[in-house]
C-alpha cells in the first residue's frame, strides 16, 4: 500500500526528449531508410516519413535526451519541502550526472524512482539511451533478470488504473481531475522540439519539465491521500 511508503525514499521524475537531428535531410540514408520503416505504420496516410520526423523524439533509436528534472522529499517533524534539480545541455552529461546522482543517494533498495508512464517511457528511454551513449546503466534502470516484485519504480500511470489496462491518462488530465495545479501553462510536449531547435530556449524546457516533475509528486501523494504541496514547500535547487 502506498500510504506505507516513506516518501523521502522516492526519487521523481520526468524527461523532455526530441529528435537527434533538427532535420530529416541531417540523417545518412542509411538512418532516413530506418526512419522511414519505423516510422510507416504510426503515420497517416499522406505523411512522408519527413513530415512525421517531428515527432521521432518518441523513440530512442531516432531521439535523444535534453532534460531530466528529478524531484525529493524532506521531511521533518515540523515541516515537509520538495526539492527539485535539473540536468540539462550535452546528452552525454545530462546521463552521467542522472547516473551519479542514482549511484551516490538513490542506490538503496529501499529507494524507489516515480515517473508518469515512467515504466513505458522515461525509465527505459533513460537506459536505452544510456546503452546508445556508451554509458553503463545504473543498478535502478538495470532490470534484467529481476522479478517484477523486484522492480524499483513506480509509475502514477499504473497506480491510477487500477488493473484497468484499456485506457491511457495523460498528465495534464489527470491533475486537472484531481486538483492540481497544470504544469502545462506554458508548452506542452508536442513543443518541446520547435522551442529546443528553433528558439533555443532550454530554460523553458527545464522549467515545463520541473513542473512535470513536480506534478507526478502532487497525483502521488493525492493517490495516498496527502494534502498536495504549496508553493512554498517547492524549493528549486
Amino acid at each position: 500500500m502506498i500510504r506505507k511508503l516513506n516518501l523521502e525514499n522516492i526519487l521523481f521524475l520526468d524527461i523532455e526528449t526530441v529528435p537527434e537531428t533538427q532535420y530529416f535531410s541531417d540523417l545518412d540514408e542509411t538512418k532516413q531508410a530506418l526512419w522511414d520503416h519505423k516510422s510507416k505504420y504510426q503515420r497517416q496516410a499522406d505523411e512522408t516519413a519527413e513530415d512525421f520526423y517531428e515527432r521521432a523524439g518518441i523513440w530512442a533509436e531516432f531521439g535523444k535526451i535534453v532534460c531530466i528534472s528529478v524531484g525529493y522529499f524532506k521531511i521533518t517533524e515540523d515541516s515537509r519541502t520538495f526539492r527539485t534539480t535539473s540536468f540539462f545541455g550535452d546528452e552525454t552529461t545530462i546521463l552521467e550526472d542522472f547516473k551519479t546522482l542514482l549511484n551516490t543517494h538513490f542506490n538503496h533498495p529501499k529507494h524507489l524512482l516515480c515517473g508518469h508512464n515512467g515504466k513505458e517511457f522515461d525509465f527505459p528511454y533513460i537506459a536505452r539511451r544510456m546503452i546508445i551513449n556508451d554509458i553503463e546503466i545504473p543498478e535502478k534502470l538495470n532490470l534484467f533478470g529481476k522479478k517484477p516484485w523486484e522492480v524499483p519504480h513506480l509509475d502514477t500511470l499504473e497506480l491510477w488504473k487500477f488493473g484497468d489496462y484499456k485506457t491511457y491518462t495523460s498528465l495534464k488530465l489527470l491533475t486537472n481531475v484531481l486538483g492540481i495545479p497544470s504544469p502545462k501553462d506554458d508548452i506542452d510536449g508536442s513543443e518541446v522540439c520547435r522551442v529546443f531547435y528553433e528558439e533555443n530556449e532550454i530554460d523553458r524546457i527545464v522549467t515545463y519539465c520541473e513542473k512535470d516533475t513536480i506534478a507526478v509528486a502532487q497525483i502521488f501523494l493525492r493517490l495516498r491521500g496527502d494534502a498536495i504541496l504549496t508553493n512554498d514547500e517547492i524549493i528549486h535547487i
